[in-house]
């Protein structure tokens, strides 16, 4: 490629990266999901737009989504707090799990049934349509000012962070388990349980290796730790998918395991992956829209319809009453988890694997698919709103908390500021912060509740949801997060950590 052509292919690329950022600003307006706006600007960009940019390299494109899919696992990981998702860790599971196989199922079914397709062709679609993206409907509940109320923002960004290693299991288990000889569904049971502890083990290892790599090396330039982390994140996932585990699980796992534990500049370089996951949605979204054709698309938009409605109307609920079955979550907001379940990025990405093992259909699947997550982010997208307040579900969007100060650790000061969340549910919502019995060498210095900052005194009522930014030394940080963490129904002595309760912990 000569330079000239090099110059008009940054010049491209740049212009698109622009537009998009402002397409993202725009669809806040308008109410549909960013993702939406990206993919259509790429697709403008392509062969079946203004042939801009002539683009069919199909491995190229995987490469892409899949680094993508790595540092925007990683990233939500990293903002993930166990006191947050600790109250709905197990519908969560469940849902990332057994919701996820049952809808693959499902939708494998009705593919067979009504669409005619071949088994092996069905069995992927499920498996790739499976995934959800439900990290978009914040996008538009933002725009209208409208939040999810109870254990239901909590959930629904569980699943939306957790599901996609689920949902990869399934495809490249599918695709594993039909080039093996021998084998069938022994072989595809080996290959997931392989897949699940490698990917959770690395992930684990990861994170805790990252936070003592960051607080062991001190560097004097605060810029490289970033780097460290972003090279770390590239490592873990190359390492664990060469060893043939799960390597988007052990990004993501890698980022909670890391960001529920205190390291040097940790606030700076969630950030900076913020940045990174932004970036890496965007170029996803546009590369993936460069492979798309309108024409093949308008060839499956019968079929297309028929997944799309049958995903939203039958597969997602029924997945998500089965997967909610005894978790105390009311009929209403099983109706609401149901409609949330936008299909996004992932489920795209996923279905270029069949293309590149060279499966029959491959091609009819990756244009279906595309159509599906269309139909679903129009009809989902544009009316999660409605549907919130017509449940009676919805609540006053708070805005998340930006940190107003940051401590650098490696000041030697014996105390760290540490910001902890009252988990919903938790025994302390509903006291006064001189109830709480903290340690003597700790401080409750400010409180964040609903976009607003609350200088604390002794009668200061606590709120689920608020964010405490607690100086706590080392020794004494567990003891006030068991506090936060103890639930109403644990018994009477919730919320005060009496001292030969420390000396048993210890």
């Amino acid at each position: 490629m000569s330079l000239w052509n090099q110059d008009i292919v940054l010049i491209i690329g740049s212009f698109l990266l622009i537009v998009s950022v402002l397409a993202g600003k725009a669809s806040d307006r308008i109410g549909v999901p960013a993702l939406l706006m990206f993919l259509v600007i790429g697709m403008l960009a392509g062969p079946g737009g203004f042939c801009w940019i002539q683009f069919s390299n199909v491995e190229f494109a995987r490469y892409v989504g899949t680094l993508s899919l790595v540092f925007i696992l990683f990233a939500g990981g990293l903002v993930t707090r166990l006191e947050f998702i600790r109250p709905v860790l197990r519908p969560g599971v469940l849902l990332a799990t057994v919701g996820v196989a049952l809808t693959a199922a499902l939708t494998a079914v009705f593919a067979v049934g009504a669409l005619h397709m071949p088994v092996l062709s069905a069995l992927l679609l499920g498996a790739v349509v499976s995934a959800t993206d439900a990290a978009a409907v914040f996008t538009v509940l933002r725009s209208r000012n409208a939040g999810l109320a109870g254990r239901l923002r909590p959930l629904i960004e569980f699943e939306s962070g957790s599901n996609d290693p689920m949902a990869v299991f399934l495809v490249v288990g599918i695709i594993h388990s039909t080039t093996v000889t021998t084998g069938g569904a022994v072989e595809f049971v080996r290959y997931f349980i392989q897949q699940a502890m490698l990917g959770a083990l690395f992930g684990y290892l990861g994170g805790r290796g990252l936070v003592l790599l960051h607080n062991r090396i001190r560097f004097w330039h605060e810029g490289l730790y970033p780097v460290l982390t972003f090279a770390s994140v590239m490592l873990v996932y190359a390492v664990t998918a060469f060893l043939e585990g799960s390597g988007f699980l052990a990004a993501y796992l890698m980022g909670i395991t890391a960001g529920n534990r205190e390291f040097i500049h940790r606030r700076s370089v969630i950030r900076f992956y913020d940045g990174i996951a932004w970036l890496a949605q965007i170029t996803m979204f546009l590369t993936l829209g460069l492979l798309a054709s309108p024409s093949r698309l308008l060839s499956v938009s019968g079929a297309g319809i028929a997944v799309a409605f049958f995903l939203m109307l039958v597969a997602r609920p029924l997945s998500v009453w089965v997967s909610l079955a005894g978790s105390g979550f009311t009929v209403r907001e099983r109706l609401m988890v149901s409609w949330v379940g936008l299909r996004g990025a992932s489920p795209i990405v996923l279905s270029i694997f069949p293309m590149l093992a060279g499966i029959p259909d491959a091609d009819f699947i990756f244009s279906l698919v595309f159509f599906v997550v269309i139909v679903s982010v129009l009809v989902q997208g544009t009316t999660v709103t409605r549907v919130s307040r017509l449940l009676g579900v919805s609540s006053a969007y708070v805005p998340e908390h930006r940190p107003i100060m940051e401590l650098d650790e490696s000041t030697g000061l014996s105390n760290n500021l540490r910001e902890l969340i009252v988990p919903y549910g938790s025994a302390v919502a509903g006291r006064a912060v001189v109830d709480l019995c903290l340690p003597p060498d700790s401080l409750i210095a400010l409180i964040s509740r609903g976009g607003r900052f609350i200088v604390p005194n002794g009668g200061t009522v606590l709120e689920e949801g608020d964010v405490l930014f607690i100086l706590a030394s080392d020794a004494e940080a567990p003891f006030v997060q068991r506090i936060l963490a103890c639930r109403r129904e644990d018994g009477g002595r919730c919320g005060c950590v009496h001292p030969e309760d420390r000396r048993k912990d210890n």
